[in-house]
């Protein structure tokens, strides 16, 4: 009997409704999990750092982007292994030196395309320049 295939979505990403959103996909694996059995939250955290992070290269090609800030981290609903989440990120607001995305995270096992909502937050970035000072950021 051949094994199932489960492709890895942790690269794959592409713009879907316009240059104010991102859309990547992630598989959760057992190296993914707690010593209880579900996602671990730090590596749920480091996604959601990594792919807003993601959204705002693409935004500002050629700026240095740091994570200034990662509002209300509230975990929803508990991922099981084999789950497939769905990153959603939306820019919000942009200042001068600064932007601020949306993330919100979908799990869904591999038999359907039914989704629930299991986390949500905004991650704020500052442009730097090579001395960690802020910088503007100018047009995205």
């Amino acid at each position: 009997m051949t094994e199932p295939y489960f492709p890895d979505f942790t690269s794959w990403c592409e713009e879907k409704k316009g240059v104010n959103e991102m859309e990547t996909f992630c598989f959760v694996r057992p190296e993914h999990l707690s010593h209880q059995g579900f996602l671990f939250g730090g590596q749920l955290l480091k996604w959601v750092d990594e792919f807003a992070w993601l959204a705002a290269a693409r935004d500002f090609p050629g700026k240095t982007m740091v994570t200034r800030a990662i509002d209300n981290i509230q975990f929803k609903k508990r991922v099981r292994n084999g789950a497939i989440l769905r990153f959603l990120i939306e820019k919000q607001k942009q200042g001068t030196t600064s932007v601020a995305y949306s993330v919100t995270v979908f799990a869904s096992d591999q038999t359907s395309r039914n989704e629930e909502m299991v986390f949500s937050t905004n991650v704020t970035f500052v442009a730097v320049d090579q001395e960690g000072k802020k910088m503007e950021l100018g047009d995205s």
